[in-house]
Formats: C-alpha cells, sequence, structure tokens
C-alpha cells in the first residue's frame, strides 16, 4: 500500500498498520526516512503561520522577513528536531521496558516516527488555522486535537511494538 493510504488508514486500524509498517527485520533507513518526511511535512505545515507573522511584522524596526523564518524554521525541523525525536524516542523505549515491554529500541523509533507522520496531516490544517485565522479558540482546538491524536497513536503504536508476541 502507498505511504498517504496507511497514513490514513492509521486513523482507522492503527494496530494493524503499524504491525505492517514495521516489517520483519528492522531497518534504520527506513525509519530515518519516516521521520524525515514527517519532519518536512510539519516544516510544510509551519509555512502558513510564518507567512501571516512576517506580513503583520512588516514595517516594524527588526521585523524578520519571511525568507529568514522559513530558514530558521527549515533548521530547526530537518536538522535540530530529528536528534530530539531520536532521544525521545529512546526516552519511550526505556519507559516502555521499565514497565515490562518487549519490543525493540528501533521498534520504539517506529512507534514515534510513524506517529509523527500519521498526524502530519492534522498538522497542515492546524497551520492554515493559524495562517489564515491566527490566535484564537479555532487555533487552541486544532492544537489541542493534533497534540491529543499524536499522543493517542503514539502510545498505541509503543503497546503495538512492546507486545510479548512482537518482541525481537
Amino acid at each position: 500500500m502507498s505511504v498517504t493510504t496507511d497514513i490514513l488508514q492509521s486513523w482507522v486500524h492503527p494496530r494493524r498498520i503499524f504491525r505492517r509498517r514495521l516489517g520483519d527485520a528492522p531497518r534504520e533507513d527506513r525509519a530515518l526516512a519516516v521521520l524525515m518526511a514527517a519532519c518536512g511535512l510539519i516544516f510544510v505545515a509551519r509555512w502558513p503561520a510564518l507567512a501571516r507573522e512576517a506580513q503583520l511584522s512588516a514595517g516594524q524596526p527588526d521585523a524578520p522577513e519571511l525568507q529568514a523564518l522559513l530558514g530558521i524554521n527549515l533548521f530547526a525541523m530537518m536538522l535540530m528536531a530529528p536528534v530530539i525525536f531520536y532521544a525521545l524516542a529512546g526516552l519511550g523505549h526505556l519507559v516502555a521496558r521499565a514497565l515490562g515491554g518487549k519490543g525493540s529500541g528501533y521498534s520504539s523509533r517506529m512507534a514515534l516516527f510513524w506517529a509523527l507522520l500519521a498526524v502530519a496531516p492534522l498538522m497542515l490544517l492546524q497551520g492554515l488555522v493559524a495562517g489564515f485565522v491566527g490566535p484564537g479558540s479555532a487555533l487552541t482546538a486544532t492544537g489541542a486535537l493534533v497534540g491529543l491524536g499524536f499522543l493517542g497513536l503514539w502510545l498505541i503504536f509503543l503497546h503495538e511494538a512492546h507486545r510479548k508476541a512482537q518482541a525481537t
């Protein structure tokens, strides 16, 4: 199946899709590709809010231009965020092992990275709300939806990654 279909199906059948995405043998290149795709989509989701910020601050002294804002966010999302996400996946793996999980570090990383990629469409929606509507209750609601969706998917995937039957 295609990645986009699997992203949408992750909301309907998260355990089945994650098991299939986890694959037979650990492949770190696959995990890194999923993470970089998620980081790329999160970066794109920030564009409307950054454009709004640049437009509203235009004409003020020391106001950053859109290109500067995009460059800073590109650096943050494509170079810094992956390091943070790898550390967060390691922490999630340690917690899962402490709670009796039997999964591998790779499966814990894939759980986090696939949850990020699966929630990316909601982040794109949140970016549109941030860019067109701006701060307010609509942005707060979409932010809460993104946060709860991510946390729910990550916990489901992490549980699936550390099931006894899935142990490697």
